[in-house]
């Protein structure tokens, strides 16, 4: 072999290694499967709207296709369940947030998967607090003028709630109860509908994250009234926490994170985890997640999973007070 054909050679070589070593997935991606990041809730709502914004970004770090694939229904179960059903190659995620992966195991019998044996963390970048809201067509604008409004028709309302058996459901359940007031949730499949029903008017009051509310409460069509977490959320900072209205107990928030199929190789998940970083870490990101109503922290994957754990353990607890019985 001539000098110059050894040159080329080694060049091509010298490609080709690094071309493998910059895969950013498992062989099944590079075949030109896009990656599927499973949400459990329609179009519309604010779990979808952060799905679409991080997978915008993500195509391009991981260099192929990334699609939202919508399975709404029982509080994203049925996404659950197809995350547990899919192969382990690094082609399917799951975006979700605590009432899927923590609290829905807790209150249904037969849910159908085990996050701990069924899904693995791969990062999570946001935690966020969910917020009671109170519909355009009441007059209230605080929560004493909701609670007001309440007893002014009897003293019963229904609020409504994203998904049954939810931690909106039992902060409905615990409001009614510390001021003798006969509320009731409505759940709703996801928060798209719940909103849709109180833009016009045909619920006073629902409970749901910030970010499913921040735009209609913006644009003055629905009022958030109290928060919950231990302090005041910038993106609406009149409304003050449940804690500082007497109703403590929900101070621990929420979080949002990537989950895979157990099996996954952890390559694939340590190459996702680390674009999740790079996205998360971008300004126009961070300030669109922030608007929503999020607080944006890139957690990596063994902090993503205590976080679920220990969340778990605490609802556990709130849950069994409660009285509530598995359906």
């Amino acid at each position: 072999m001539s000098l110059v054909h050894r040159r080329r050679s080694l060049l091509a070589l010298a490609a080709a290694s690094a071309a493998v070593a910059a895969l950013p997935l498992p062989a099944a991606a590079q075949a030109g499967n896009a990656i599927r990041i499973l949400v459990g809730f329609p179009p519309g709502g604010g779990t979808d709207a952060i799905a679409r914004t991080l997978a915008e970004k993500l195509k391009d770090l991981l260099g192929h296709p990334v699609v939202v694939d919508n399975r709404a229904g029982a509080g994203g179960q049925i996404a659950a369940q197809a995350l547990k059903a899919a192969a382990p190659d690094g082609t399917t995620l799951f975006l979700s947030h605590d009432h899927t992966v923590s609290i829905l195991p807790l209150v249904t019998r037969s849910p159908g998967f085990d996050p701990a044996r069924d899904f693995v963390a791969v990062a999570g970048f946001a935690t966020f607090v969910n917020a009671l809201a109170v519909s355009g067509g009441t007059p209230a604008r605080t929560m004493p003028e909701y609670l007001a409004w309440v007893r002014s028709q009897g003293g019963k309302g229904n609020v409504g709630v994203p998904a049954p058996a939810s931690v909106p459901e039992f902060l409905v359940k615990l409001i009614g109860q510390k001021y003798g007031l006969d509320l009731q949730a409505a759940p709703y499949r996801g928060s798209a509908p719940m909103i849709a029903d109180m833009l016009g008017n045909q619920i006073g009051a629902g409970v749901g994250s910030i970010p499913d509310f921040i735009e209609n409460h913006k644009a003055g069509k629905l009022r958030v009234v109290a928060v919950m977490g231990n302090a005041r959320q910038a993106a609406v900072p009149e409304a003050p926490t449940f804690a500082e209205l007497g109703l403590a107990g929900f101070e621990d928030v929420p979080y949002y994170g990537l989950f895979a199929p157990a099996g996954t190789p952890q390559a694939a998940i340590d190459r996702i985890g680390e674009a999740l970083s790079k996205v998360v870490a971008m300004a126009d990101v961070r300030e669109k997640l922030t608007a929503m109503g999020l607080a944006v922290g890139y957690m990596p994957q063994q902090q993503l999973a205590s976080r679920e754990r220990a969340y778990t353990q605490a609802w556990a607890k709130i849950i069994k007070t409660s009285g509530y019985q598995p359906q």
